[in-house]
């Protein structure tokens, strides 16, 4: 459950924020991820809710956006949002896709203080 270790690295950053900034605590945050990023929202729920005990972010609220697949097909120049990674384009069927959205790493957006 690599989660952990990305809570970690999250709690990381909002210490070195805090300390910056002079904040005592984090009523909430938001995150975002890609879809295809192989982050599980419950596990990292889970990960945050026990990793931050005895921090600053102790009782936040966590929101993670997740962003969408897109596919970009290469032979008919248009962009596709998709349920997971497809390998046809859904207009022309042709195989020339690359995927462009949707494998975003996890991002911290938005931090609520007091």
């Amino acid at each position: 459950m690599h989660e952990l270790s990305l809570v970690t690295s999250i709690l990381d950053i909002i210490e070195d924020y805090a300390l910056r900034e002079g904040f005592e605590r984090v009523t909430s945050l938001r995150l975002s991820c890609g879809k295809v990023s192989c982050v599980v929202p419950q596990c990292l729920q889970f990960a945050f809710e026990v990793q931050s005990k005895g921090t600053r972010s102790e009782g936040a609220t966590l929101e993670l956006d997740i962003l969408p697949v897109i596919i970009h097909c290469v032979n008919c120049e248009k962009d596709f949002e998709v349920d997971h990674f497809e390998t046809c384009c859904p207009a022309c069927g042709r195989t020339e896709v690359l995927l462009t959205g949707g494998t975003e790493e996890l991002q911290l957006l938005e931090l609520d203080v007091e």
